[in-house]
C-alpha cells in the first residue's frame, strides 16, 4: 500500500510523471535525420488506426494498477521506509527545539536564545535539504518504473486499438481542463484503461498482488512541507 512519508511532510507518494504515448516510444524510434530504409515513416504508423471510433484511456492509472506497477511501486516505497525513519526523526527533534525555544524565551538569555535559534536553523536546513533529495531520488526511480512499464505497455495499446476499431485515442490523465484542453467532457463507455490493464497483465506473466493489498493510485507529488518557523526575537 503506497504510503506517505508520515508527518514528516514530505510528499513522495508514487509521483509518476506523466508521459505521453508517443514519449514512449519516442526512445524505440531513430533519431531525427535517420534514414534507415527500414525505419516506419509517422505517416505509416498512423495508417494502422483506420477506425472511426474514439476512446480515452488514463494512461497513469493503467501503470499504477497492473500487477506489475503494484508490485515495482510497492517495492519502491518499502525501500524508502529507513528513509522516512531518518526524516520523520530529525523533524521531531525540530519540533522538540521549538517547543523548547518557546517555552523558555522568557528565560534565556541573549547569547543563549541566539544558539538555540542557530541550532534550529542548521536542523531546518539538514531537514530541508534531505528531504527535496528523499523526493527527487523517489520521483526519479518511479518515474524510471512508470517509463519501463509504459515502453511495454504501448504495443498493447495499439493493438488493442486496431483490433477493436479505433482511430483516436486520448489519455485522459494528460488531459488539461476544457478550454484550455482538448477534452470537454468524456464518460465511462468511452473508458479502455481496465482493458488494457487486463491485456498488460496477461502479456507481462506477472501475478496479481495478494488478496487484500491496495493497488497504488498516483498522485502528483507535492513540495515538501517544512515545521513553522521560529518564532521571532522579543
Amino acid at each position: 500500500m503506497i504510503k506517505k512519508f508520515a508527518q514528516v511532510t514530505v510528499a513522495i507518494t508514487f509521483g509518476l510523471s506523466v508521459f505521453a504515448l508517443a514519449q514512449a516510444t519516442k526512445t524505440a524510434s531513430p533519431p531525427a535525420g535517420d534514414t534507415t530504409p527500414n525505419a516506419p515513416s509517422a505517416a505509416a504508423a498512423a495508417a494502422k488506426f483506420t477506425g472511426t471510433k474514439i476512446g480515452t484511456l488514463a494512461v497513469e492509472q493503467a501503470i499504477a494498477a497492473s500487477n506489475e506497477g503494484q508490485r515495482d511501486l510497492e517495492a519502491l516505497s518499502k525501500k524508502f521506509e529507513p528513509k522516512q525513519g531518518e526524516l520523520k526523526g530529525l523533524n521531531d527533534e525540530i519540533d522538540s527545539l521549538k517547543k523548547q525555544l518557546n517555552a523558555q524565551q522568557d528565560k534565556l538569555n541573549d547569547e543563549s536564545r541566539e544558539k538555540l535559534v542557530k541550532q534550529i536553523e542548521t536542523k531546518q536546513k539538514s531537514f530541508d535539504r534531505a528531504a527535496e533529495d528523499a523526493k527527487e531520488d523517489f520521483q526519479n526511480q518511479a518515474g524510471e518504473i512508470e517509463n519501463r512499464i509504459l515502453t511495454k505497455m504501448v504495443p498493447i495499446i495499439q493493438k488493442y486499438v486496431t483490433d477493436n476499431g479505433y482511430g483516436l485515442l486520448l489519455d485522459t490523465d494528460q488531459a488539461m481542463t476544457w478550454p484550455r484542453g482538448a477534452v470537454i467532457l468524456s464518460g465511462p463507455s468511452m473508458d479502455i484503461t481496465s482493458q488494457i490493464v487486463d491485456a498488460y497483465n496477461v502479456a507481462s506473466g506477472v501475478a496479481a498482488p495478494p488478496a487484500g493489498s491496495a493497488a497504488p493510485k498516483p498522485a502528483k507529488p507535492a513540495a515538501p512541507k517544512t515545521p513553522p518557523s521560529t518564532p521571532p526575537k522579543q
